[in-house]
């Protein structure tokens, strides 16, 4: 039996176990499975490659997606140049080898909605997911600033130096937080949204809830409010891609 699995921590909420159990049963895919490998730190990775028979890949979400690094053979070279790995396929030597397929589910799709005047992203947080989405935006020709609770090298912002003006100068905003997650559903980013339009775009990397008090106030301004479910979903099958070359998984 081959395995896939979610490397994360805390990672009960996630969709993707749930996808790809769906996708097996769909496509009558019998000889994979898919589970949760929640851990409380990234050191434990070694015990679950070692104890996991089977295993031909994982994807990789929050905290892990920068910490994974070191422990890797190869790293694809678009990931490399994120810095940030969100999908490992398992040789069958066993050689550990990342990639990123973040930026493919991000890049799919914030496409259809961005107009010419979509010129200027501010990305709030600093963590694995938000260097893809950097990296996309460098893609697409759109210029960012980075948003963070504390001034550091790289960040433009504090959400408390972050001005009503910046945000109307700026029409996309994209939430690369935790914050909103189920179950903690009342918590959004910090930002004035009473400079929000309907020329914004919100995107929420976060899935569930569907709507978050971030999209929620966008959406009461008029922003288009774009959720991160179709990124998983975009961004999963590019994984299985990666983990099943030519319709069999090697």
């Amino acid at each position: 039996m081959n395995k896939l699995g979610l490397l994360g921590r805390n990672i009960s909420y996630s969709f993707s176990r749930a996808y790809f159990k769906s996708k097996f049963e769909k496509e009558q895919i019998t000889d994979t499975t898919y589970e949760n490998f929640d851990i409380e730190s990234i050191d434990l990775l070694p015990s679950i490659l070692n104890n996991t028979k089977g295993l031909k890949g994982l994807n990789v979400t929050i905290p892990y997606k920068q910490e994974v690094i070191p422990f890797l053979d190869k790293i694809n070279k678009k990931a490399a140049e994120i810095g940030a790995v969100n999908t490992i396929k398992i040789t069958k030597k066993g050689k550990l080898v990342g990639y990123n397929t973040d930026c493919y589910g991000f890049k799919k799709s914030i496409e259809p909605f961005l107009k010419k005047y979509h010129n200027k992203a501010l990305i709030l947080g600093t963590g694995g997911a938000s260097k893809a989405i950097a990296y996309t935006l460098r893609e697409l020709g759109v210029n960012y600033q980075y948003v963070s609770r504390k001034m550091s090298e790289g960040i433009d912002f504090t959400y408390d130096t972050l001005s009503e003006n910046d945000i109307k100068e700026t029409l996309i905003i994209i939430n690369c937080t935790p914050l909103g997650t189920f179950p903690n559903i009342d918590d959004c980013p910090h930002i004035p949204y009473d400079s929000i339009t309907d020329k914004h775009i919100l995107f929420d990397l976060i899935y569930n809830p569907e709507e978050t008090k971030f999209l929620k106030k966008g959406k009461e301004k008029g922003a288009v409010i774009i959720n991160g479910l179709k990124m998983l979903e975009l961004q999963a099958e590019k994984a299985w891609s990666i983990w099943n070359l030519q319709g069999k998984l090697k």
